[in-house]
């Protein structure tokens, strides 16, 4: 995604760290990618130092498998920050990966309907390339 960006800029910029970074790095380049475990296979999200399953510390990252689909979803017509106050309101959702061990992520929806969202929509992950130091890439939501 170039030109116009879902929220206005003047948000807090992510900071990756070395738990995370695999994930915004592979953001820059256009790919969702989940923390699965390397001994059983499990996936999870978001990044933590050992396996929720087996508890091995043997973790990487991988594309992210399948469909998304919406799981739930709010609007937000009150800002939660100063510069959010031109863009509300907005919809966040809450998004469900069913061939990634059900792991659910949040974002915002891009160009979402008037009234209500369903449950169950099948979304794809859009990439919000932002410049800058540091420059980073959100990942937002659209249905298909």
């Amino acid at each position: 995604m170039t030109g116009s960006f879902v929220l206005p800029e003047g948000l807090p910029k992510p900071v990756a760290d070395d738990l995370d970074a695999p994930y915004w790095e592979a953001a820059a380049r256009d790919e969702l990618v989940a923390q699965r475990c390397n001994d059983c296979g499990g996936w999870q999200w978001t990044a933590e130092f050992l396996c929720h399953r087996c508890h091995s510390f043997d973790l990487g990252f991988e594309p992210v498998p399948g469909e998304a689909r919406i799981f739930s979803w709010q609007r937000a017509h009150h800002p939660v920050h100063p510069v959010l106050a031109e863009a509300c309101p907005y919809v966040v959702v809450l998004v469900e990966l069913p061939e990634a061990d059900g792991i659910r992520m949040v974002g915002n929806l891009v160009d979402p309907p008037e009234g209500d969202i369903p449950i169950g929509a099948r979304v794809e992950p859009v990439f919000e390339h932002h410049e800058g130091e540091p420059a980073y890439t959100l990942v937002h939501w659209r249905i298909v």
